[in-house]
């Protein structure tokens, strides 16, 4: 819309609202913020642990134990019980601040003309219709269209435009124009970085674009993670399992004649076994482990089950300012008349050597040089400061790539202006397409203008060109020349302005003619250091990186040219994925690895669509509009220094150092993890099951109950818990991330693993079951029998953690060693074991009985089975495939 009908839609004028008909909108239109949901309520989360069907089997346990009046029982297994609850809602309870840290980019002050007067009031307070000053370094309030004036605005955090963008009151665009393409627009949550100009407010609070945002973030919901479903299904079998096993062990204990209480003492007995309760506890601390690991290398996990996830991602999905390229713009190439010249050294850091024809020059020797970067200087406001934090940058980031390659060169602003205070200036606008600084000397009295701009614009304007130390007439041939290298700058995805110089007779814009044309400067936000190799390295593990970026379609394309991100690099814009199908959609995403101009809800689209293809996507951004994706994602990652409050408090992974190839090495922990959690599984599953067996055999027979409840519970928790929790700390086997990731469909516990775990649960089932036929010929006491069974099976299962460590043997010193924490959790399960039997008042905590010497050469002559076949098995097969690989 033409500005003078915005103002009639509006009902407002150029003099402002009254203060009365302000107040009158505030009531219909409400407080100009974004929004908040209500808090997730503590008492919630703790009534959700009580949803997993582990926990309600363990009540039920519990609540048995309880009527029969077998105190022990009911209280180890309520100690269990509390421990898994807590854990798990230690594990959950974290900020849902998503939607709340938009708040944080609203302005607290906004100026606004009311009643014919400049007036500072409360952001929240402005309404549609107000009058909006904007000036530099101001945060905009609301969405705004622009009536007077021009502004630049840094709006990436909104769409990711890498620079400032200008804003007009200029030609209205068209109503389909996306974001970052409404020049006639300022929206709210944006920062103002130069310029000055008036703009009539159009939304307040959820009517304007960050509102949208907050919408479309608070409605996408976290992914459940593959480990996560795994585990739920996995424990909803266990409950089945584990009650058809408690049903049928009390039938066998009523056929033999059993009581009543015989009964539910068995079956409460096979419950427990059959529920393997360190699991939660395990996986949980597995999984802090790694949180830990990779907090140290700098990768902040934010929800523990996404670390297993990593594991599993096959597209890396990621935004490209500040995450693929260092989000600091820079000056990369200099072309004067004379020569082209490369600088090094991407980012703030004024630290770098200028090189010709692949070799370095000194800038004092070479005039060009060295006037283009004074011109550069003289031309803009942009500084760098030496803070606390280190170098940080002031005021437009064009400037400040200017400031940053004349200080490469040992080249300050003082030195350049001394003598030559500023005087007046030109600001850019998108009509003229460039500005000027004026400089008048104080010797002489004479003023000068240094202006920079668009090329094509800056050439009209020039009568001369600077070369070999002076000036000389610029003819066609030069004009042509430096036409085409402006044309090849541009096609390598650099951002190029010309720079010029000229005696002025006024600070205004009729002086600018008859400049003396300076250089051409190659401006990019180039790739961030190891980028390109992190990307080459998922690319040799099975994952596809793809862009997605709210920046132009030919700097994409140039970036993702140079980082070499394969498959098809022509770059799809948001408007044509919004216009393709969801078929069409689905054969595009299997060859496209870029996306341009890509809106919020099109970054959720695409994130939703390689989903639905089977992937596991992570997600990596740190703006605004990045929010919704990271939140659908699989993983979500965001940078922790550059990253956006929202971006951080709605990704689960939050990368301290800022480097992109920090999630490689995230991505290795992420397989490790799932490798050392199915270590743990199948050995605590193989110990469980072979509890199983020894009960459900018993029974069978018509024998007394081999192991009681509180004993079952202790192995459960005490004797398999702490060597299952050294497998977490198992180190990897090879190079991980040069082995294609898992696939996403692909079961915890799959079939060829359960028959494993059968086998293994018979051969540490099996010296149980003969001591136990064994006590029944010889007429062992009971309290004497039970004691060596429980014996013979703890030292059986704490033996068998070899096995369960790698597919191989374990028999050689650095293989044996190579987890010492394995070898530590067997000397603590052993002593544990050892002294629970032979200490008296331990002994009788658990109806246990002290053995003697004999009985214990016993007790670990069968225990010793299980190992001592398992190995022997693992070295025949190792030796059978290394034979058959020479064969």
């Amino acid at each position: 819309m033409a500005p003078s009908d915005v103002l009639k839609a509006l009902g407002a004028s150029d003099v402002g609202l009254s203060t009365t008909e302000a107040n009158a909108r505030l009531v219909d239109a409400g407080p100009n913020t974004v929004p908040v949901g209500a808090p997730v309520s503590r008492w919630r989360v703790l009534l959700t642990q009580f949803r997993s069907v582990v926990t309600l089997l363990l009540l039920g346990a519990l609540v048995i134990a309880a009527v029969t009046g077998d105190a022990a029982d009911t209280i180890a297994i309520a100690a269990v019980l509390v421990l898994n609850v807590v854990l798990g809602f230690a594990v959950e309870i974290r900020a849902h601040r998503a939607v709340e840290a938009l708040a944080d980019l609203e302005p607290r002050i906004a100026v606004v003309v009311r009643d014919g007067l400049t007036k500072e009031i409360e952001a929240q307070a402005v309404v549609p219709g107000d009058m909006l000053l904007l000036e530099a370094g101001e945060g905009v309030p609301a969405d705004a269209r622009m009536l007077s004036g021009e502004v630049q605005a840094n709006e990436s955090a909104l769409t990711g435009e890498s620079v400032p963008v200008p804003k007009t009151v200029g030609v209205p665009v068209a109503p389909t124009a996306t974001l970052p393409d409404r020049s006639t627009m300022v929206h709210a949550g944006t920062l103002v970085v130069a310029g000055s100009g008036r703009a009539v407010v159009v939304a307040t609070g959820s009517a304007t674009e960050l509102g949208a945002i907050g919408r479309l973030v608070g409605a996408t919901s976290y992914r459940r993670t593959p480990l996560e479903g795994q585990l739920n299904v996995l424990g909803q079998q266990l409950v089945w399992a584990a009650l058809l096993v408690a049903a049928a062990t009390g039938v066998l204990a009523w056929i033999h004649g059993g009581s009543l209480a015989l009964v539910l003492e068995s079956a409460i007995a096979l419950a427990v076994a059959a529920v393997p309760e360190g699991l939660p506890a395990v996986a949980t601390i597995t999984l802090a482990l790694a949180v830990h690991r990779m907090a140290r290398q700098h990768a902040l996990v934010r929800r523990l089950p996404v670390v297993e996830t990593l594991g599993a991602v096959t597209v890396l999905c990621t935004d490209k300012t500040g995450t693929l390229t260092a989000g600091e713009m820079t000056v990369t190439t200099i072309r004067t008349c004379d020569a082209v010249y490369e600088v090094s050294n991407a980012g703030y850091d004024p630290a770098g050597e200028f090189s010709r024809d692949g070799g370095p020059v000194e800038v004092g020797a070479h005039e060009d040089l060295q006037y283009a970067l004074e011109t550069g200087l003289a031309a803009g406001r942009g500084d760098l400061v030496l803070s606390e934090t280190g170098w940080t940058p002031r005021g437009d980031p064009t400037e400040v790539a200017f400031a940053v390659a004349a200080m490469k060169a040992g080249i300050e602003r003082a030195a350049v202006t001394r003598g030559m205070p500023e005087v007046g200036d030109v600001p850019f606008s998108s009509e003229r397409q460039l500005m000027a600084i004026f400089h008048r000397c104080i010797e002489d009295g004479s003023t000068t203008a240094f202006v920079k701009g668009a090329p094509h614009r800056v050439l009209d304007l020039c009568w001369s060109v600077f070369s070999r130390g002076a000036a000389r007439p610029l003819d066609a041939a030069t004009r042509a020349a430096l036409e085409r290298a402006n044309t090849e700058m541009a096609a390598r995805g650099l951002r190029v302005l010309a720079l010029a110089t000229g005696r002025a007779s006024h600070c205004d814009e009729r002086s600018l003619l008859g400049l003396t044309f300076i250089a051409l400067v190659g401006i990019s936000d180039p790739p961030a250091a190891g980028v390109k190799e992190a990307i080459g390295a998922f690319h040799r593990s099975g994952i596809r990186t793809v862009m997605l970026t709210g920046d132009q379609r030919g700097t994409a394309e140039a970036i993702a040219r140079e980082l070499e991100l394969g498959g098809d690099t022509h770059a799809l814009t948001g408007d044509e994925v919004d216009a393709l199908s969801d078929a069409d959609l689905e054969q595009r995403l299997k060859s496209a690895t870029v996306f341009s101009r890509v809106s919020p809800a099109a970054k959720l689209r695409l994130v939703t669509a390689y989903q639905q293809q089977g992937e596991v996507v992570a997600m990596i951004g740190d703006g605004v509009n990045d929010a919704a994706a990271l939140k659908r994602a699989d993983v979500g990652v965001t940078m922790g220094r550059r990253g956006t409050e929202v971006a951080r408090d709605t990704a689960t992974i939050v990368l301290t150092d800022d480097r992109f190839e920090t999630i490689g090495t995230a991505i290795a922990e992420g397989r490790l993890v799932f490798e050392n959690i199915r270590r743990f599984v199948f050995y605590l599953f193989s110990c469980n099951l072979a509890e199983i067996i020894v009960l459900l055999g018993t029974s069978a027979a018509g024998w007394p109950l081999p192991l009681a409840p509180i004993q079952v519970l202790w192995l459960n928790l005490v004797t398999d818990s702490v060597p299952a929790l050294a497998l977490a700390l198992e180190p990897a086997r090879g190079d991980l991330m040069r082995q294609p990731p898992r696939r996403p469909t692909e079961a915890l516990v799959s079939r060829e693993f359960l028959h494993r775990i059968g086998l293994y649960a018979l051969l540490i089932a099996a010296p149980v079951l003969a001591a136990i036929i064994w006590q029944t010929v010889m007429g062992v006491p009971y309290g004497h029998a039970i004691t060596i069974n429980f014996a013979v099976l703890g030292f059986a299962q704490l033996l068998h953690l070899g096995n369960a460590r790698d597919e191989g043997p374990v028999l050689s010193w650095n293989r044996a060693v190579a987890n010492r924490a394995a070898l530590i959790a067997l000397a603590v399960g052993a002593l544990s074991l050892f002294a629970v039997i032979q200490i008296p008042a331990m002994a009788q905590l658990l109806r246990l009985v002290p053995l003697s010497t004999a009985d214990w050469a016993l007790v670990l002559a069968l225990a010793l089975v299980p190992a001592v076949v398992g190995q022997t098995v693992k070295v025949v097969r190792t030796r059978t495939r290394a034979t058959g690989a020479v064969a």
